[in-house]
């Protein structure tokens, strides 16, 4: 599978990242260029992963996917927050209301799941500051792309954003991530090829209501899987750094795809709750949501899952089995 990384030239944090990437993981220069920027490679196990430097701010770029050949898009970016709380984070792309941060309104981006969790996971394993939050972001801003394409970032002043250790953790957590792909990029090469949106998963439901609950292993502090055996889910409700996601990626077998954070639920509608499950990749069985993060938005949400027969699960229960 091809991969690609994307760097944009006038962000410290990503530039600190790529820097990383290149000095730590058998990244050769190749001949060609970019946006008049070098391009490095490597290869892990069948995977090309080329590194890409762009001049233009990395959330206005739409459809990057149609000038770059690659399966799958990874940005490596830098983290804004009004707490400047030390972070590294990520998460989809795409924009359940306004586009005021790039992309289209109302529009999602394809997601790979399982990459997402398990660079969550990694970030988890590989980081040793206690200073730095490790977080899950809701689905936000640009660009727009077709191809499945997530956010890594470091926040989220300048101080982190050049810390080298914190570039380094990021860059060993997307790699080790990549090297843990095995029939995952059989599934987003047959999504790349059909180019189209497929909701059976809709179609194929005949029930509405709550998903009955599995249960799940907690013997250890992160629930991994050496096989990749995940199931993905579509996460609503809760906050923009959304804790209910970051422990459904330790603790359970679920991938995170789409978060739809509690101040985008007035957004959310029958059209974008398909769009958010049919652009996750492997497609959800069902909706995990943050029961006690809906607000008001509570009972239209349920009605809407149950008005077309997709199936959820509160948050709160769920996780009764996790413990």
């Amino acid at each position: 599978m091809n991969i690609a990384i994307i760097s944009y030239s006038k962000d410290k944090a990503s530039t600190n990242i790529k820097e990383n990437l290149v000095n730590n993981f058998d990244f050769n220069g190749l001949d060609e260029k970019f946006d008049n920027n070098n391009i490095f490679q490597t290869t892990i196990d069948n995977n090309i992963i080329k590194l890409y430097t762009i001049s233009s701010e990395h959330i206005y770029t739409d459809d990057l996917d149609k000038k770059i050949n690659a399966d799958l898009f990874v940005f490596i970016s830098k983290h804004s927050a009004v707490e400047g709380r030390p972070s590294l984070t990520c998460h989809p792309i795409g924009n359940f209301g306004k586009a005021e941060k790039g992309g289209k309104e109302r529009t999602l981006c394809p997601v790979d799941s399982i990459l997402l969790k398990n660079i969550f996971i990694e970030l988890n394993k590989n980081s040793d500051d206690p200073d730095y939050e490790i977080t899950m972001e809701a689905t936000h801003h640009g660009p727009f792309m077709e191809k499945p394409v997530l956010f890594v970032e470091i926040g989220s002043t300048e101080k982190e954003w050049v810390d080298g250790n914190a570039g380094k953790v990021i860059a060993k957590s997307i790699i080790n991530a990549i090297g843990k792909y095995n029939e995952e990029s059989t599934i987003i090469k047959k999504f790349n090829e059909k180019n189209i949106i497929n909701n059976n998963i809709l179609e194929k439901q005949s029930f509405s209501g709550r998903r009955k609950s599995k249960t799940f292993s907690s013997k250890s502090k992160i629930n991994e899987s050496k096989n990749n055996n995940y199931e993905s889910v579509f996460v609503i409700g809760g906050g923009h750094y959304n804790y209910t996601a970051n422990k459904t990626m330790l603790k359970s077998n679920l991938a995170v795809g789409h978060i739809c954070a509690k101040y985008n639920l007035e957004n959310l509608d029958e059209g974008l709750i398909k769009e958010a499950m049919e652009k996750t990749i492997p497609k959800p069985k069902f909706v995990l949501l943050e029961w006690k993060g809906l607000g008001k938005e509570k009972r239209r949400i349920v009605e809407l899952l149950e008005k077309n027969n997709i199936k959820y699960e509160r948050s709160d229960k769920f996780f009764e089995n996790c413990e």
